[in-house]
Parts: structure tokens; C-alpha cells; sequence
């Protein structure tokens, strides 16, 4: 599995999971598409934050193609 950790594993358009801020605790994770990636560092300890095309904003847990 691709680390979602990792600015440069993650492109527009790529099908992830994510966690949402009031979903921390819970660990629920949403599916979506990637439309924009918000976080500028190349790395992030929680996962790079991103928009998908839902309009929901989250981290990257994981990337499922």
C-alpha cells in the first residue's frame, strides 16, 4: 500500500481514503477522488491533506489505486 504520508505518491485524480477532522477520533474514513492537494510540505506525519472531488476536505490514510 502507498503511503499517504508522501506528497509525491499522491496525484489529482487518484482514487484514496480519508480521514476527516471530526472523524479523528473515530477513524472513520471517507473514499473519494483527489481534486487538490492542500498541503505544500513534501511530507506530513498525519497524511497529506487534500480536497477531493466531493468537496470534502481530509488526510490521506490511504490510497486504493
Amino acid at each position: 500500500m502507498t503511503d499517504g504520508r508522501q506528497r509525491k505518491n499522491i496525484q489529482i485524480g487518484l482514487f484514496v481514503e480519508v480521514i476527516q477532522k471530526p472523524h479523528q477520533r473515530s477513524g472513520e474514513l471517507t473514499q473519494g477522488i483527489v481534486a487538490k492537494l492542500l498541503t505544500k510540505s513534501p511530507n506530513h506525519p498525519h497524511g497529506i491533506k487534500v480536497l477531493l472531488e466531493s468537496g470534502i476536505v481530509g488526510r490521506v490514510k490511504n490510497i486504493l489505486e
